[in-house]
């Protein structure tokens, strides 16, 4: 794995080993950050369920200006720990080892531009997840959320959360579905 493009790119980044972990594919890293490469640069991103932390690291190598990871699995964060200092983004990056409805509640930002949301998909975590992120002021009409998830996986979850779905991006594997707040 690798960041794709910005100020850090082709540096490698390391992985947790075993299977607790799904790092995003370079390829379709790369097709999710040509979506949104006009936001990117300047915006307060939060990679949720972080695993290595690629994500949140492609985002502040692309020009964000803050990324937050909220990871729970002690591995996963020693590697997003690791991968930070690699790629020398220690001043723009927050690490927050929680679970991940505790990390949300502490992020101290008035809006929030982009969060990328990658749960396990088993375990009913999105339901709780965009039921919290329903409810945070930082989440405002403008907050573009990004959810990676399988193929077949039922959508209304969202919607029954106050979210409304913009576009949809499918892969041989999985999908991107990108949203924001539905207006009242």
């Amino acid at each position: 794995m690798r960041v794709i493009a910005g100020e850090a790119r082709r540096l490698k980044l390391v992985t947790p080993e075993g299977n607790d972990t799904r790092p995003t594919q370079d390829r379709i890293k790369e097709t999710l950050f040509n979506m949104i490469q006009n936001d990117v640069p300047g915006s307060v991103f939060i990679d949720v369920f972080a695993g290595s932390g690629g994500i949140g690291i492609e985002a502040l190598s692309r020009g964000a200006v803050r990324a937050y990871f909220i990871e729970n699995n002690i591995k996963a964060v020693k590697c997003i720990n690791q991968n930070i200092q690699t790629t020398k983004f220690e001043d723009r990056a927050t690490v927050l080892k929680q679970d991940v409805l505790v990390g949300l509640k502490n992020i101290r930002e008035d809006v929030v531009d982009i969060i990328f949301v990658d749960p396990p998909y088993e375990g009913g975590l999105y339901e709780r997840t965009f039921a919290l992120l329903s409810k945070l002021s930082y989440v405002t009409q403008y907050t573009m959320i990004i959810a990676e998830c399988n193929l077949d996986m039922d959508l209304s979850v969202f919607e029954d959360q106050g979210f409304e779905i913009v576009k949809e991006k499918r892969y041989k594997t999985n999908q991107h579905v990108f949203m924001k707040r539905a207006a009242d």
